[in-house]
């Protein structure tokens, strides 16, 4: 069974690559007129993070039997605009805390967490750009679009007890999937591989990001926020409608109904009410449930890699999906 050790595997595999991911990052993120720019991306950038999502276009390149270097540019892309909606996220969601540090709006201040966020989405766009695709610009570019929509329908969606599953996975799709999505699709995509080839990498990287979305919506509730970097139960108090809510909700009684009402729909949350918001997950499955639809959105991941080259890489990226989902274990 796969665990942290195959991410690893695929660390070592495409250490070379990544580093001349890491130094490109270093040099586009400069500024000449505006330091305040590297210093913000540098506190966010330089925190760490798994770096998942360039990897993902590495590993999808490399696998597919490129060899040129143009991967390097897009895994850089996608780690710019990564960084930028992160940005963007923590100010819209009055965030004090990513990747286990102050985040850069409590840092610096909301105006330059929007400010170099608008930058590296700008730096990200000459890097496409760069490839000479217009293929893959589009399909980048067209990411960047859905990530924006995905926030704008959660913002509608917030505190809206009667959002549906269908709203979620819509949300879901846009803030986590789109990238890791077209994150793979351009790998195969920059390799010259058939539209049949770069459509099953874009299926892998939609269902591997929802695996992801819904084992961090299962891993707020369950006590082992620690290892996102984050405070157990931040979902709650920021009064966010993830899938175990939404499943509890459909579960509720009159009672419990009356409370994810007041807790999440008016945000009049009191001492007390986080124990019980988790006694409701658990006695109604919904925590359970949800942690069983990120294993099946991960093993909807692995299957899609089947049209594929057999290689290593192919068997390291089918190995993350089980990276993704055993942090929920």
């Amino acid at each position: 069974m796969a665990d942290q050790g195959a991410f690893a595997e695929l660390q070592v595999e495409l250490a070379e690559d990544m580093a001349a991911v890491n130094a490109l990052i270093a040099t586009r993120m400069a500024s000449e007129h505006a330091p305040r720019i590297p210093q913000v991306t540098q506190h966010l950038v330089g925190a760490g993070g798994k770096r998942l999502r360039p990897m993902l276009t590495l590993a999808a390149a490399r696998m597919c039997g490129y060899e040129g270097q143009d991967h390097v540019k897009l895994a850089a892309t996608v780690e710019f605009i990564h960084t930028a909606t992160l940005l963007h996220d923590d100010v819209v969601d009055e965030s004090k805390q990513r990747r286990g540090r102050p985040s850069a709006n409590l840092l610096f201040d909301n105006k330059s967490s929007i400010l170099v966020g608008d930058y590296l989405f700008s730096r990200s766009f000459q890097l496409m750009v760069e490839c000479g695709s217009l293929r893959i610009l589009d399909i980048l570019a067209n990411a960047s679009a859905t990530i924006a929509e995905g926030e704008v329908l959660q913002l509608s969606a917030a505190q809206d007890i009667t959002t549906t599953e269908a709203t979620y996975l819509q949300v879901v799709r846009g803030k986590t999937a789109a990238l890791m999505a077209a994150a793979c699709e351009v790998g195969g995509v920059v390799a010259a591989r058939p539209d049949a080839e770069c459509t099953a990498l874009r299926a892998y990287g939609d269902a591997l990001g929802i695996a992801f979305q819904m084992t961090d919506d299962y891993l707020d509730y369950s006590g082992a926020a620690a290892s996102l970097g984050k405070n157990t139960g931040d979902d709650f108090r920021e009064c966010k409608l993830t899938l175990p809510v939404i499943r509890a909700i459909a579960a509720a009684d009159e009672p419990a109904r009356a409370f994810w009402k007041r807790v999440i729909g008016t945000g009049d949350q009191r001492d007390g009410d986080l124990a019980q918001a988790m006694t409701y997950l658990n006695d109604t499955g919904a925590l359970a449930d949800t942690r069983q639809a990120a294993l099946n959105w991960a093993a909807q991941a692995r299957a899609a890699l089947a049209p594929l080259p057999k290689n290593k890489l192919r068997q390291l990226m089918a190995d993350l999906c089980d990276f993704v989902v055993a942090r929920a274990v």
